[in-house]
């Protein structure tokens, strides 16, 4: 996770603390502890990366995305794994795997313009305090020809106030859907006593900053949620109706490098 410093208003919550919560990420998501990562997000992002032989992970956490990645690269050492917090980058430099971690900021990447063919940021950039710089940096560092693979909650279903209802008094159920084009920076309880902050913006939020910056979106997907993963559902069919992931694909074919050193 990102987890950047940036002036913000009082009213705004805390960035979250993941050196805090390295033990608890570890034991959680990591080596297949959680479904959805093993069973769609890993795959996803390896089989999108196919052929990218220098690839960054951005918000690298306890690094099990990276070392996924190894198995796409020719040689040792081509995958770089990147976070501010050392208490995550100590868990991935623990559990090896192949990658190199950098300890480093996702808004001033410590890499020259054009230095990865392959660049992924996985449901991180929601946890950024400074998501445009984020993303500007994303792009700065791809080099052309390359690929950006951006994975994010699903902004449209699993926003604030989003979820699934189970009314019994009008004996209805049905997903809700929060105030979608309301950009706003929320605390959520996501195990009891781990309070996370995600920050919420449209679809256009991310594309358009990308391809402003030179970038072509060329794939949109939005999978079905694993079965597997949906195993205490109240309602099947709705909630695999309802995805929880949105993936965005976009490469660098032409031009100039974005500006930044």
């Amino acid at each position: 996770m990102t987890g950047v410093e940036s002036s913000k208003s009082d009213s705004e919550p805390p960035a979250t603390d993941w050196d805090e919560l390295a033990p608890w990420w570890r034991a959680t998501f990591s080596n297949g502890a959680d479904l959805e990562y093993e069973m769609q997000i890993l795959p996803l992002a390896a089989a999108h990366l196919l052929g990218c032989d220098r690839i960054l992970d951005l918000g690298t956490g306890e690094g099990q995305l990276a070392r996924r990645l190894v198995a796409n690269v020719p040689e040792p050492g081509l995958v770089t794994g990147i976070d501010p917090y050392s208490g995550q980058l100590a868990n991935a430099l623990e559990q090896g795997g192949g990658p190199v971690y950098v300890q480093a900021r996702g808004e001033r990447l410590p890499f020259k313009s054009g230095s990865f063919d392959g660049v992924v940021c996985c449901l991180v950039i929601e946890h950024a305090d400074e998501p445009d710089q984020v993303l500007a940096e994303m792009a700065r560092v791809l080099a052309q020809g390359g690929r950006l693979l951006l994975l994010i909650n699903h902004p449209v279903v699993q926003g604030p106030g989003s979820g699934f209802v189970d009314d019994r008094v009008l004996d209805e159920r049905y997903w809700r859907i929060g105030p979608y084009l309301t950009e706003q920076v929320v605390i959520e309880e996501v195990d009891p006593g781990v309070p996370v902050r995600f920050a919420h913006r449209p679809l256009s939020g991310y594309i358009n900053p990308l391809c402003e910056a030179g970038l072509v979106l060329t794939r949109l997907e939005e999978p079905e949620p694993p079965l597997e993963f949906l195993s205490d559902s109240f309602d099947l069919s709705l909630e695999r109706a309802m995805p929880r992931l949105c993936l965005m694909c976009f490469e660098h074919r032409a031009g100039p490098l974005p500006v930044g050193e």
